[in-house]
């Protein structure tokens, strides 16, 4: 698990624009620290391959983290950049407005192959890397490095934020290097078309909301639908949707029966406030099943 990571603080008067929220609460953020939380609580040895500040949120992101199960040996503490904090808004059920601190830079754009064991990362039998590890470097000579030397199957996030890119125009290009390395490619219609592909990746999961997605697996293509819920924060969702994914892809199912048990993880994260202490251990992934 390689990206992002930091800490989100979530409001805990829903429907209120931030500018009149007065309390939060803090939790573990990222898609690096979402997805690896989810990960551990399936039941995969996971670890994450980032970095956090030298700062209270760095030890809250560490100590939850280890918590959890997660392998930490490859969370790096930046000497200089701040843990970042991203701040939202709640108006379930389909507007979760961001605001992100990560300028000019945030510690995991700071990765550095020094951060962590080459060959224990190219070695591990599942690899997940996303578009927001490709804004700045040297963590985008750094992901994409690790994507071409990994031997095990590697999962690719588009994960499309042109707010955290200094020139968006950067992103076709980088996209299309990270997903020619990938096994799988995951997307929702908008980073597929900011991806701008030359061709359609061999085995794509795009994502289409509340249509649910549509599994393309060589000359197989196949619609899985949507896990119903009552909303009440959508973000942490697509995070919970890859741990499941990976964790499927890792019993050997299918693709599609992977789409379908991280459709149903993202609903159970849905219909929560929180998004890493959300996620589904197997057993409730199971009972949801």
């Amino acid at each position: 698990m390689i990206g992002r990571v930091g800490v989100d603080l979530y409001p805990n008067e829903l429907r209120t624009p931030l500018r009149e929220v007065r309390t939060f609460t803090r939790y573990v953020g990222g898609f690096a620290g979402n997805v690896a939380t989810g990960l551990a609580r399936l039941g995969v040895a996971t670890a994450i391959v980032s970095r956090v500040g030298d700062d209270g949120h760095g030890e809250f992101v560490r100590d939850f983290l280890e918590g959890e199960g997660v392998d930490t040996r490859f969370l790096a503490v930046d000497p200089y950049w701040q843990t970042p904090p991203t701040f939202c808004e709640v108006w379930p059920p389909d507007e979760f407005p961001l605001t992100f601190y990560r300028k000019p830079t945030a510690p995991d754009w700071q990765l550095s192959p020094d951060d962590f064991g080459a060959d224990d990362v190219a070695g591990a039998p599942l690899l997940y890397a996303t578009g927001t590890g490709l804004a700045q470097s040297p963590s985008r000579e750094t992901t994409l490095d690790a994507l071409r030397a990994h031997r095990g199957t590697t999962i690719f996030d588009l994960d499309w934020r042109p707010t955290l890119w200094e020139d968006a125009s950067e992103y076709p290009s980088l996209a299309r290097e990270a997903v020619a390395s990938a096994d799988v490619v995951v997307g929702n219609e908008e980073e597929l078309a900011a991806a701008a592909l030359d061709e359609r990746p061999a085995r794509l999961v795009l994502k289409r909301g509340g249509r649910g997605a549509t599994v393309y697996d060589g000359d197989e293509e196949t619609d899985v639908p949507v896990h119903h819920v009552e909303v009440v924060n959508g973000l942490g969702a697509g995070d919970a949707f890859a741990a499941a994914l990976g964790h499927a892809v890792l019993r050997g199912m299918s693709l599609v029966e992977a789409v379908r048990r991280g459709s149903v993880a993202g609903a159970l994260v849905a219909a929560q406030l929180a998004c890493s202490e959300a996620m589904p251990t197997l057993a409730e992934l199971e009972a949801a099943l």
